[in-house]
């Protein structure tokens, strides 16, 4: 039993002849490195909650959550995908007009528009302006006018200036002059209704130009522009006056045109000076689309009243932004403008007998 026994401890001590248990080496541990200090990495600001007192959420509430980021291609998966980028919002629709060529017989010059001192007359002025008419008609100069129906002047201070009518003949560069004794003497009036619109639209002085009709019957009589059924063409120049170094100076506020019994505003557009297609120079620079640079500017920009565009670079540019090229103003109209001459039809061949 003995034998057995010893046999049995020699087995569980692994065979060997001393008996004690083997432990594998042990391993210190790795020496404890310092944090190195980087003076430039900061940690994690914690989560500012705006939407709670003292910017964290009361107790047991959920933080609402943050919108997903976008990806490598800056897109949130909601978007529509032009290329690499978001598809840009669709440019609002521009409408594309062509202008209506209108006839007018009679045009006064409005940077001519000025007044004179009455020689004969000492402290008097006179409204003097240049014009160019197609027919025989009359002009008619009224000071404190107001407008009516029909493009019908009236004056509110007749009494102290009676409106001043003459007639005159066709010609293109005739210079006008009130009669002397008719004009305006500026220390009769406060200067607060000489240098702005009246509050009833009452202009201090207004120039209207009658187209006679006696073109049309034959006659030579030519109807006053005072009188209240005006079916004749006619200009109306509204202006103020503005004083500069002690001295009064005529400034144009507004040009109306009635034609055909239609009433027309006229404003001035820029750059239709230059656009001129009879005289298009290829080397001259301020008279091409800005655009294409090649073609001459037809296209005028409303409101802003810039004409800068050719015909064909405003209907693609209306499908892609709203917004002029010179001023970067919103746009709401198109208006094709030809200034050349018309182009004269052409000629069918006479069919063959």
């Amino acid at each position: 039993m003995g034998n057995v026994g010893s046999s049995h401890s020699r087995r569980r001590h692994g065979g060997g002849g001393s008996g004690r248990r083997v432990h594998p080496p042990v391993i210190p541990p790795p020496p404890v490195q310092e944090a190195v200090v980087n003076p430039y990495a900061h940690p994690a600001a914690a989560p500012v909650y705006q939407n709670y007192p003292n910017n964290y959420p009361p107790p047991g509430s959920v933080p609402m959550p943050l919108p997903a980021p976008y990806d490598h291609h800056h897109r949130t998966g909601m978007e529509p995908v032009y290329g690499r980028y978001p598809a840009p919002p669709p440019a609002p629709y521009v409408e594309h007009q062509k202008a209506v060529t209108i006839r007018n017989d009679v045009n006064i010059k409005k940077e001519t528009l000025r007044i004179e001192a009455d020689e004969e007359n000492p402290g008097q002025f006179l409204v003097a302006f240049t014009f160019d008419a197609t027919v025989s008609g009359s002009i008619a100069v009224l000071f404190f006018a107001k407008e009516g129906d029909g493009c019908v002047l009236t004056s509110t201070k007749e009494n102290v200036l009676a409106p001043v009518i003459i007639n005159f003949q066709q010609g293109l560069g005739q210079k006008f002059i009130q009669p002397a004794g008719t004009g305006i003497t500026f220390s009769m009036f406060e200067e607060s209704e000489l240098l702005k619109v009246g509050d009833v639209d009452v202009y201090p002085v207004a120039v209207k130009a009658d187209a006679s009709s006696g073109a049309e019957d034959g006659s030579n009589e030519t109807p006053k522009s005072g009188s209240k059924t005006n079916t004749n063409n006619s200009q109306i120049t509204q202006a103020v006056f503005e004083k500069e170094k002690g001295e009064f100076r005529v400034k144009v506020v507004k040009q109306i045109l009635w034609v055909n019994g239609m009433r027309y505003e006229l404003q001035e557009i820029y750059g239709i000076g230059t656009s001129v297609e009879s005289d298009m120079d290829g080397n001259d620079p301020g008279k091409e689309c800005v655009i294409c640079l090649s073609e001459p500017r037809d296209t005028t920009v409303l409101p802003c009243r810039h004409m800068c565009m050719c015909s064909e670079c405003a209907k693609v540019l209306r499908f892609q932004t709203n917004r002029c090229p010179i001023c970067r103003q919103p746009v709401e109209r198109l208006l094709e403008i030809r200034v050349g001459p018309e182009p004269e039809p052409e000629s069918k061949p006479e069919a063959e007998k």
